[in-house]
């Protein structure tokens, strides 16, 4: 049955590679990955990254669909929606998914069954293959903590959007499930200890999670905790620094960040780009040395430079028992210490770019165009975002595809013999 899956004559795009074309469910593997690389995808509240699993599902999908009749940017949205909201709603019934992770990454377990509830919407599943495919993605679910801050984290994304939409498709072949099992401790609720599912409104009255809030769109790629870490050291900074004065890192006694108990964020000496995307420490000794973080913030040359990591060895960590290890309440404080005695101290609640605090649309605009034009022309970029402006308005969404397909490759030359 599941060679099925893979035997037919469908693709996708990979998207920035027009010369690459992938079974649906392999694009969407590989897009979600690239979605997640750098930690740099939104985030919101309780924890996860909705959109990684659901838009590279929905994309691969518009290629894969006859053409007749066409899937609108209405559709794209109502699909995506459907996504993000069974992954809000699922953590909704935990207490325990309103704190930082410890156990399970949740992407790969809602986002799996986001990828699956948005792919049902948008290939018409009955309310029954909905529920097989649904049952399925459970299966598929899942992936630890442990690997957080490694090249492997990237792959919880792309197997979300994979996971699911193999679930979808096994459903539409006749596989079955258990079709109770997001109201079993032993179904979805042996992801969360405290799972207590409820029973949900009818269409007549639900408001959805969207609408109720704001996504937090992160400024550099690393874990949004940090985000706090990095506002606080800015802030401190300008005691330090004045003008185009250096940081004096020889006149630096002790650094102090009081900041939640969050194990797998606490890397006191970062070796790779990953650790560093994940390390309290790196990310205040940068900020504090360097004034910001960037994109190339994470290189590893970056990360090895000596006025760094002597910081590093100046870090304390503190654990104040009312900064509880919440991304809706958490809170960082920064003390610097100097030899001479003097201690500067500051602290922030709300970074720029949180979902009570969140981009303006032309730093969200500014962030695509960094990041999409490493791989698409300037102008490609430009048309891009104008499409999504008005996506509601768009009658075919193949246009996007041809947008995020990237150039065509150069036609090599004949050689003359």
């Amino acid at each position: 049955m599941a060679l099925k899956i893979y035997s037919s004559n469908m693709s996708s795009t990979v998207w920035g590679r027009p010369d690459l074309r992938l079974p649906p469910t392999y694009a969407a593997f590989v897009n979600g990955v690239a979605i997640h690389s750098m930690d740099f995808d939104d985030t919101w509240h309780p924890a996860t990254h909705p959109s990684g699993a659901v838009l590279p599902v929905l994309m691969a999908l518009s290629e894969a669909l006859p053409p007749s009749p066409k899937f609108s940017g209405l559709d794209l949205l109502l699909a995506f929606n459907v996504g993000i909201e069974v992954q809000g709603r699922l953590m909704h019934f935990s207490k325990e998914a309103n704190d930082i992770p410890k156990r399970f990454h949740p992407p790969s377990v809602v986002g799996t069954l986001g990828s699956a509830a948005a792919a049902s919407k948008i290939l018409g599943l009955s309310m029954t293959k909905c529920q097989e495919a649904l049952a399925i993605a459970v299966s598929h679910a899942g992936a630890p903590m442990a690997n957080a801050a490694t090249q492997t984290k990237p792959l919880h994304i792309g197997n979300a959007a994979r996971h699911g939409l193999e679930a979808v498709f096994l459903a539409m072949l006749g596989l079955q499930g258990n079709k109770r099992v997001l109201d079993l401790e032993t179904g979805f609720g042996a992801f969360y200890t405290n799972y207590s599912p409820k029973v949900l409104p009818n269409l007549d009255s639900h408001t959805w999670l969207l609408d109720q809030q704001d996504v937090a769109f992160k400024r550099f790629p690393a874990h949004l905790a940090t985000h706090w870490v990095a506002d606080a050291a800015v802030s401190v900074r300008k005691h330090l620094v004045t003008d185009r004065a250096l940081l004096p890192v020889d006149h630096i006694e002790r650094i102090v960040l009081r900041i939640p108990e969050v194990q797998y964020v606490n890397r006191p000496f970062p070796d790779s780009e990953h650790e560093a995307r994940h390390s309290f420490q790196y990310v205040a000794c940068t900020t504090l040395l360097d004034g910001g973080i960037t994109v190339p913030s994470f290189y590893e040359r970056q990360i090895h430079r000596p006025q760094v990591r002597e910081l590093l060895g100046k870090v304390e960590l503190e654990h104040p028992q009312d900064n509880l290890p919440s991304f809706n309440t958490l809170y960082c404080e920064i003390s610097v210490t100097l030899k001479d005695g003097a201690t500067f101290t500051e602290r922030a609640d709300t970074f720029y770019g949180h979902w009570r605090k969140p981009l303006s649309q032309e730093d969200l605009q500014e962030k695509f165009r960094a990041n999409a034009s490493r791989m698409l022309s300037c102008d490609t970029v430009e048309r891009l975002i104008e499409r999504v402006e008005s996506l509601e308005d768009l009658e075919d969404c193949s246009v996007l595809i041809a947008l995020l397909k990237g150039p065509s490759p150069p036609k090599m030359m004949s050689k003359s013999i």
